[in-house]
């Protein structure tokens, strides 16, 4: 286990080096002057030179990748090119908070999603099964667009049930983010249900299910313990992936309804500019896709004897 974690550590090194120059290029060379977006079309010759000392662009090409790697390695991207706040800062507090938005629905959705394809699953070929799989493919028809629309001017701007938008400290932020959870809830289950269900009804028909069903095993037993049992390695798959997008937040819910997450905080990047901010938060996903890819492999490797880590 060890040496395969080791090796798996040393195959991250060569991915995140190939994005951090990929990157690099992108925003150092190919991309618009920061420092002249930054001070406009009539700055004069001394103001750039200013700036640029400032933020460390006037140095060679090569002592500037330097630098960056320097934090990624340390996990210190400098400062916002826009705010002049520190990127650690925001972007811990940022994560935090998009947690707080994209946690308790994924959590709960997780168990509610995954319930509702087993019960499909148990009334397969039934009405039950049928009406279930068509709400799925209904809800799917709508974009996520549609679904913050509608909620936010129906559920909070008519009915008042919820603030429009908003964001507060400590436990006050639960009314705040009570309609985004929703929405969150809503738009998984159609595609989740469709995943679940297909995960449970592959299982089915496998030859340990067909033994137990042989043996005499009730059907509900066959379900709850030996299918589900053995269905979850494909979940964890599916939901280990999908831990560091959590982090990122959900960047239509962020920029609707005035939460301060990291959604948020990119999307004012891109339209600001602010090169620092979308060179760290790049390099973040990068860092923590890879490393989730590899917990996906070790906790594969824990629930089925049958994996072998090579």
């Amino acid at each position: 286990m060890l040496s395969y974690v080791f090796r798996r550590l040393l195959y991250i090194i060569p991915t995140i080096l190939g994005v951090a120059v990929l990157i690099f290029v992108l925003f150092s060379v190919a991309a618009e002057d920061p420092v002249r977006v930054a001070l406009g079309p009539h700055a004069t010759q001394q103001s750039i030179a200013d700036l640029e000392a400032l933020w460390g662009l006037d140095k060679p090409l090569w002592q500037q990748f330097l630098v960056f790697l320097k934090q990624i390695v340390t996990f210190d991207f400098g400062v916002s090119y826009v705010t002049g706040d520190k990127l650690s800062d925001a972007f811990a507090s940022g994560a935090l908070v998009s947690l707080s938005l994209t946690l308790p629905p994924f959590v709960l959705g997780l168990v509610i999603n995954i319930s509702i394809s087993m019960m499909i699953a148990y009334f397969r070929d039934t009405w039950i099964d049928k009406s279930a799989t068509a709400i799925a493919l209904f809800s799917m028809s709508f974009s996520y667009l549609v679904y913050i629309i509608a909620l936010q001017y129906l559920l909070a701007f008519e009915l008042d049930l919820f603030p429009i938008f908003g964001y507060a400290q400590g436990l006050d932020f639960i009314p705040y983010l009570a309609l985004p959870w929703l929405i969150i809830l809503l738009v998984s289950i159609g595609p989740d249900v469709r995943i679940y269900r297909t995960i449970f009804l592959n299982e089915m028909q496998a030859n340990y299910v067909r033994t137990a069903r042989a043996k005499g095993v009730r059907e509900r037993s066959v379900l709850f313990v030996h299918i589900l049992k053995n269905a979850m390695i494909p979940t964890l798959t599916f939901t280990v992936v999908a831990l560091p997008f959590l982090i990122l937040g959900a960047f239509l819910l962020e920029r609707f309804f005035s939460i301060p997450g990291i959604g948020d905080l990119l999307i004012t990047a891109i339209n600001n500019g602010d090169f620092p901010v979308l060179k760290g938060m790049t390099m973040y996903i990068t860092i923590f896709y890879s490393v989730f890819n590899l917990i996906t492999d070790l906790l594969i490797a824990a629930v089925d004897p049958r994996v072998k880590l090579n």
